[in-house]
Formats: C-alpha cells, sequence, structure tokens
C-alpha cells in the first residue's frame, strides 16, 4: 500500500481520496475549505494537513485534483505549495483538467527537485469519481506510469498514457470537443421531436438501440426532456473546457467550428442563470427560443 497525499476534495477529489482510503492505502488530505476535510476524515481512514506543502511531506504520490491552471499553480508552487515539501524520487499526479502548458511547466519545476509528474485528467464525472469507474488519460513517463496505475484503480476503470507530459491534458480537450457535439446533436433531436408531436422518451428507446446511441443519450435524455438540469457537470466547467480547447485550436491549427459554436451557445444558457446547470441543458435555450 502506497502511503499518499490528496490535494482537493471537491465533488471528484472527494471520493476519488476516499476510494485510496478504502483500498487500504495511508491518505493524507488537504482542502482549501477545511470543514470539507474534516467531514472527509471523518468518514474515512486517513489524516488531514493544514497547508498542501504539509501534506506532501513523506509522501510516495500527491494527488491534485483542483478547479483550473490558477489553482494548479498555487497549490503546487505557492508559498505553502507542494513543491516545498514533496521528496525527491516521490510523484506528482494531477487530475485537474487545466492547459498542456501548465503540465509542462510544472513538469519541469518538479523535475530540477526530482520529482516526477504525470497530467492525468479524468472523465466519468461525479458518478464515475463515487462508483470508482472513471477513465484517466496521462501524459508522462511510461515507467512513471507503471508505477502508479495500481494505485489509480481504487478509482478508474481505465488509465491509459498518451504520450509525454501534456498528452493527457490534450486528450481531455479531445473528449471535450467531442461531448460539446454529441450534447448538441441530442438537444436539437429532442427538440425537433417536442415539436412534431412526438412522444421523446419512446424516441429515444427506439433510436438508442442504434446508430444515434451515445452515453449523454442513455443518461441524460430522460431528464433533459422533463426540463431537470441538476445533474453532472457544471456549464460553468464546461466552458471552462472548451476555452482551453479552443486556445489550444487556435495555436495547433485545428478547426472546431462547432466547438466554438457550442461554447456559445453555453454561454447563452449561462445569460439564463444556468450557470450550474449540467451540460445537457442545451435543451433550455432551445426551448426558450421556440
Amino acid at each position: 500500500m502506497a502511503k499518499v497525499a490528496f490535494i482537493g476534495l471537491g465533488v471528484m477529489g472527494y471520493p476519488m481520496a476516499g476510494h485510496l482510503a478504502n483500498q487500504g492505502h495511508q491518505v493524507t488530505v488537504y482542502n482549501r475549505t477545511t470543514a470539507k476535510a474534516l467531514q472527509w476524515a471523518a468518514q474515512y481512514s486517513g489524516e488531514l494537513a493544514l497547508t498542501p506543502k504539509l501534506a506532501a511531506v513523506e509522501q510516495d504520490i500527491v494527488f491534485t485534483c483542483v478547479g483550473n491552471d490558477d489553482d494548479l499553480r498555487q497549490v503546487v508552487l505557492g508559498e505553502d505549495g507542494i513543491v516545498h515539501g514533496i521528496k525527491a524520487g516521490a510523484i506528482l499526479v494531477d487530475h485537474t483538467t487545466a492547459s498542456a502548458d501548465v503540465a509542462r511547466e510544472l513538469a519541469a519545476v518538479l523535475a530540477k527537485q526530482e520529482v516526477e509528474f504525470l497530467d492525468a485528467p479524468v472523465s466519468g464525472g461525479q458518478a464515475g469519481a463515487e462508483n470508482g469507474v472513471l477513465t484517466v488519460m496521462m501524459g508522462g513517463k511510461e515507467a512513471v506510469f507503471n508505477q502508479v496505475k495500481p494505485v489509480i484503480e481504487a478509482y478508474s476503470r481505465c488509465a491509459e498514457l498518451l504520450g509525454e507530459v501534456g498528452a493527457g491534458q490534450l486528450t481531455k480537450m479531445v473528449n471535450q470537443i467531442c461531448i460539446a457535439g454529441v450534447v448538441q446533436g441530442l438537444a436539437e433531436g429532442l427538440h425537433f421531436a417536442k415539436s412534431a408531436g412526438l412522444d421523446g422518451l419512446k424516441v429515444v428507446e427506439v433510436i438508442s438501440k442504434g446508430a444515434a446511441q451515445s452515453w449523454q443519450m442513455e443518461n441524460r435524455y430522460q431528464t433533459m426532456w422533463q426540463g431537470e438540469y441538476d445533474f453532472g457537470f457544471a456549464i460553468d466547467w464546461m466552458r471552462k473546457d472548451l476555452a482551453i480547447a479552443l486556445d489550444e485550436g487556435r495555436r495547433n491549427g485545428s478547426q472546431l467550428p462547432v466547438t466554438a459554436l457550442v461554447d456559445q451557445f453555453y454561454s447563452e444558457v449561462q445569460a439564463m442563470k444556468g450557470n450550474r446547470w449540467d451540460t445537457s441543458s442545451l435543451l433550455a435555450r432551445l426551448e426558450k427560443n421556440r
């Protein structure tokens, strides 16, 4: 069993750290809101630290799962950051959905202290984290990946190395690009069904048995049809992810017209005060404009 720290106990990090503890790993947690860390420590077998630096001391692996590039830099490089406590020979595994640039930046800084780094964003949402079935997309050295994979299996069903540092984040961008188009297509299909006077639930039961099937269709069509959008990944976070992908696309010459359009549609849902609605709420925008 490994001695690990987990930094960031949000809707994803909280259950992920819990799975590590349940698997018998020695877990120390840190969260910006101490009350959340106290709650975690009361629920699971583990310790809490008051700073990322203290959490990282003497750990074999330090996991991070925070909000964005700036949050990540703060917990790693800040005055009380991980970099000031982590030991040589340790590994930092970052589960934040962030830019490939910040992954490379942190890897370079940590390498000077003989600390290995893997960028490892995840897909599967809150339900995937709670059920321990996340998909983990990783960038870094193969030998380091092989070291951490048995530990990450506590909360994942698929963990793959995609290339050098940054490849995990680039793969997550592909993931979000694909989701954006699929959700918009599903929203338009349900909107069309309603406009045509069809029973949308029966329609999806039929078409989901064919080529139109998708995870979004299987898991979101019923709540979308009912106008319920309090499930899964919030629009604010999706727009953050799409901004990263669009920025990377501009730099590498990718053409992402559908992604850019769906991002604009999400901004319109935000204007409807749907910031915390889940990504399937693209249908709400269409219903508003009927």
